[in-house]
């Protein structure tokens, strides 16, 4: 049986074939619905492909549904305030409905614990917790979805009950949705759809979805019809969960972030998920800047057909993700897909800074032909600009150990104020980081890194910003969508990459003075930093060896890279000895003993009077550059032609000025050498020259 997906209300949908549906026929042609796709043409510039229809239609079609959606709501706090205020005994019902609901269940628990009970009832209680998530309404079956996706928090019998708060919610009467459908699109229902199934394919938290067959096109589409009274259900809790943030925030000193500005963050883009004009917009921003990727797809919006309350789209099939077993059978793989949906949001979060950030199962398939759908686009999230060096920075910084630089990176992050001294932090970071870092980078389970993170920010005056909560809850999503697949993934592994290969070709410079601190410690350069950033930079499908290290190679000619000059050519001195010497050593060893007699204060393995710790030093030094110029010469789009940029900065008087410095400090060096050849006594034991 084909399995259907589309979205209703920040939940995406399984389809189910329904009996008595008219049938529908192919598409004859496909209609207008996004209107622009940019992708990169092979020269760098920009190609725009019009779809469907001219632009001018287009723009027309959407401020036509702008303006039926003129009067959606927006959230308020102040008219949140106003409204429940003066009605004390509606709240003080909704308050008690809540307190008794939880409060029974959590009564349960304690009487399952004290008698030994938990895992006998386990399955019991799960499905308990999910009808009173779905007896609550809304904002609660939004708890659930996220506690569904969380396999390092609930159990597998708590996440596969919680799992059906994504597509098997109670729906509202089929009458009640189609005359919502012909009052905001001013048509009766037989003008628009040849077809449409009789009841709804799926039912979620903000709304319901048909599967429709457009009656002037053919095309097949999901028709997505917001709940009646939805606006009234969650303006009471948010009402009252505010409530309860300003008590912790006046109360509860031990949580320092201001939890009022988090709850008012989640209920804008909550309330933001009752405009579907709104989301349709953001699909349409979300489709330029990210399906340019063959293994991304983005459903088309139907503006004609869309208002405020009603959004229809492009039917996409396929299976939700955490759905292992269907997707195998396609011959896919649910860890290609998640590290695809784990890419794709990398570059959300840190490239262009626009992200989907309700990402659970329900709102990514896996289609037959293996890409991955993203839906639902009514929370969305944005990542300012400084942030985002400064997130690819402090992921660095950590992996570097560098905690000062950790804990300045907080400054850019916005999570500090400038005023604030960060010298008490570093200790703290150094506590906890030295232990997690005792695993390698593919070992670093992200949650874990949160939680030990979470616990130093709750030590002092850190403010989290609104964004950065909602990029954990991307993020861990993610993570629980793997786990389902592999309990060993780890994001961060999966992620280091895309890190890598951002840091060696961007020319930001917060990102170029991370480089640099990588690379250089103590007036060395650490040569397996390099390798290793190479290593997982390769594996990033987008990374260019022709850009690589550019931005470090400017710096270097700048009127202020001295002190990196200076580093430079101390480095350009010691790898050229290295190089020199080991092939001299390589012809050495190839001649005959008598040759080798010849030469003064030689052994029979080496020429020069070198100790075995300094030979095996100069030795991986040289193997350690052989093997990067091998990885870059390997790199999938490696071009000699790389080169040429290197070749022309080294024509300007700057460059040349470094050359010779380099030259004369590889000159003193061989001099040395020669030096201590000759004059050196034979010893027994060799030693190194300073």
């Amino acid at each position: 049986m084909t399995m259907s997906l589309v979205s209703a209300g920040g939940v995406s949908l399984f389809g189910r074939r329904q009996g008595g549906r008219v049938p529908v026929s192919r598409p004859r042609w496909r209609p207008r619905a996004a209107l622009v796709e940019a992708r990169p043409k092979a020269n760098g510039s920009v190609a725009v492909q019009l779809f469907r229809a001219d632009r001018a239609e287009d723009l027309q079609a959407e401020a036509r549904a702008m303006a039926r959606a003129a009067n959606a709501s927006v959230y308020s706090p102040e008219l949140l305030s106003r409204k429940y205020g003066s009605s004390p005994i509606q709240v003080l019902h909704r308050t008690l409905e809540i307190v008794v609901a939880l409060g029974s269940f959590a009564f349960k628990l304690l009487l399952d614990q004290r008698y030994g009970m938990l895992d006998q009832y386990k399955r019991k209680r799960a499905a308990e917790l999910r009808r009173i998530f779905t007896r609550l309404g809304p904002t609660f079956v939004k708890l659930g979805q996220g506690l569904s996706t969380r396999p390092d928090i609930c159990p597998p019998e708590y996440l596969e009950e919680l799992a059906q708060l994504q597509d098997a919610l109670p729906t509202f009467p089929d009458e009640d949705a189609f005359s919502c459908i012909e009052r905001e699109l001013g048509m009766p229902l037989d003008t628009i759809y040849s077809s449409i199934s009789p009841s709804p394919i799926a039912a979620a938290s903000l709304g319901q979805v048909y599967k429709a067959q457009l009656k002037y096109s053919g095309q097949i589409v999901a028709v997505k019809v917001q709940r009646p009274g939805i606006e009234e259900a969650i303006g009471l809790d948010f009402y009252l969960i505010r409530g309860l943030g300003l008590f912790i925030n006046k109360y509860v000193d031990i949580i320092t972030s201001d939890v009022v500005a988090l709850i008012d963050e989640f209920a804008r883009r909550v309330y933001q998920e009752l405009n579907y004009v709104q989301e349709g917009q953001n699909a349409r921003r979300f489709r330029m800047l990210y399906a340019d990727k063959k293994d991304i797809l983005v459903p088309d919006i139907f503006w004609d057909y869309t208002s405020g309350k009603v959004l229809t789209m492009e039917w996409v099939d396929g299976v939700k993700l955490n759905e292992q077993d269907a997707i195998e059978r396609q011959g896919l793989k649910v860890l290609d897909l998640v590290n695809t949906g784990i890419q794709c949001s990398l570059r959300q979060l840190l490239e262009y800074g626009y992200f989907h950030a309700d990402p659970h199962p329900g709102n990514l398939l896996a289609t037959p032909d293996g890409k991955l759908a993203f839906l639902d686009f009514g929370m969305m999230s944005e990542t300012p600009e400084e942030a985002r060096s400064a997130i690819i920075g402090h992921v660095v910084h950590m992996v570097n150990r560098d905690y000062e630089a950790m804990a300045r990176d907080y400054y850019a992050l916005d999570f500090l104020s400038p005023d604030v001294d960060v010298s008490p932090i570093v200790p703290a970071l150094r506590d906890f980081f030295d232990d997690a870092l005792n695993y390698t980078v593919s070992e670093l389970n992200f949650k874990t890194l949160v939680d030990g993170l979470g616990a130093v920010l709750y030590q002092y005056p850190f403010n989290v910003p609104a964004y950065y909560a909602l990029i954990l809850r991307s993020l861990t999503v993610l993570e629980g969508l793997a786990l389902y697949a592999d309990p060993n993934f780890k994001v961060l592994a999966a992620s280091y990459p895309y890190f890598a290969k951002r840091l060696l070709t961007d020319p930001n410079p917060y990102l170029r003075d991370a480089l640099i601190e990588l690379l250089f410690k103590d007036g060395r350069f650490r040569w397996n930093r390099l390798e290793n950033l190479l290593v997982q930079g390769r594996k990033d499908r987008d990374f260019s060896a022709k850009d690589a290290l550019q931005p470090v190679l400017k710096l270097l000619l700048a009127p202020d890279g001295e002190e990196l000059r200076t580093l430079v050519i101390k480095e350009a001195v010691r790898v050229t000895e290295a190089i020199m010497l080991g092939s001299l050593i390589d012809t050495y060893k190839s001649l005959p003993e008598f040759v080798r007699a010849l030469i003064p204060n030689s052994s029979t393995s080496r020429p020069l009077v070198l100790s075995d710790t300094e030979l095996g030093s100069m030795l991986e030094l040289r193997d350690q550059v052989y093997r990067i110029w091998v990885l870059l010469r390997s790199s999938e789009n490696f071009d000699p032609a790389l080169l040429q940029p290197i070749l022309q900065v080294l024509q300007q008087p700057e460059a040349r000025t470094l050359g010779g410095r380099v030259v004369g400090g590889i000159s003193q060096r061989l001099a040395a050498r020669l030096l201590q050849q000759v004059l050196r006594t034979p010893t027994t034991g060799f030693t190194s020259i300073s």
